[in-house]
């Protein structure tokens, strides 16, 4: 897929999930409001920061949808990837906003919220089209390969989980006027949303830091298949699938002239990238070496 359609999905996806948060936003409300409930008010400013992300994404994925140019060369690919670290930053304020606020009402206490039948019809309903939310848009993170729409996945998975805890806390709350329940829950709830931050700081960092994306040796071992290849040495890359970048030197023989060596070399790019799913490879082209490819300058050979 071409990075152009696929920043252009994305886009879509997160227009569409901007508008299900928005309409998850505006429920929450009113049941806090009328009900007088703080942590439904929570769990709705909670879904705010859903929100927020999803403008983050779409700040990100346009300025990510920019061509190479000299200061970038390797295009703007990392500013999705840094949006999904902003993502885990929201994720961090969110969970210290649970726990400030479930010690405040453990210490302090709490009024017993006012909740009618129809607040909890309302509130399922909300935690149903999160729940739909955030399914989809991991799936399409997974299809388009973008971190963005897998990191918001992931909080707005979190959401489900705090307006669950919510309920439970309210019904709990209806049922033996214990108005402290739903602070206990708010507490297991940030556990949740740690974890979920802690994971997408895992997928992102590799990326900023510029880990290596594949394996040496499969790089390798798809190389050396294509005739004419004598052997591969500096093999490196970086990036995700579907805008990672390789770059390796194959050594030919001798006997190659200028053409049919950059042949070969036009031969490794394409099956390197059709079968490894790289956006760019990069190969040099040297004639065999008496050492081992991979034994550092000046060593001995043994």
């Amino acid at each position: 897929m071409a990075a152009r359609g696929r920043r252009e999905e994305v886009r879509g996806v997160l227009l569409r999930v901007l508008a299900a948060n928005v309409l998850v936003i505006v429920a929450k409300l009113a049941v806090g409001i009328t009900s007088g409930s703080i942590a439904v008010l929570g769990d709705a400013a909670h879904s705010g920061i859903d929100a927020v992300n999803n403008l983050v994404g779409l700040a990100a994925v346009r300025l990510a949808a920019a061509p190479p140019d000299d200061l970038h060369p390797y295009g703007h690919g990392k500013f999705e990837t840094l949006a999904a670290l902003a993502v885990a930053a929201f994720l961090s304020v969110t969970c210290f906003e649970l726990v400030r606020g479930a010690f405040e009402r453990l210490v302090l206490g709490a009024e017993v919220p006012r909740i009618a039948p129809v607040m909890f019809a309302v509130l399922t309903g909300a935690m149903v089209v999160s729940g739909a939310v955030a399914w989809s848009e991991a799936r399409a993170g997974e299809r388009l390969s973008s971190e963005i729409l897998s990191a918001d996945a992931r909080h707005t998975a979190s959401d489900v989980l705090v307006t669950g805890a919510v309920i439970a806390g309210l019904g709990i709350t209806s049922l033996l006027g214990w108005a402290r329940a739903d602070a206990i829950m708010a507490l297991l709830v940030a556990g949740i949303v740690a974890r979920s931050g802690y994971d997408i700081l895992r997928e992102t960092i590799p990326v900023l830091v510029d880990e290596r994306a594949i394996d040496p040796d499969h790089i390798r071992a798809v190389v050396d298949g294509v005739p004419g290849v004598e052997a591969t040495s500096q093999i490196r890359s970086r990036g995700r699938t579907g805008e990672a970048f390789a770059e390796l030197t194959i050594h030919v023989a001798r006997s190659e002239t200028v053409v049919s060596a950059h042949e070969i070399a036009d031969r490794v790019e394409h099956r390197v990238a059709r079968q490894m799913g790289f956006s760019r490879v990069t190969v040099h082209i040297e004639p065999p070496r008496a050492r081992p490819v991979d034994q550092p300058p000046g060593a001995a050979s043994g």
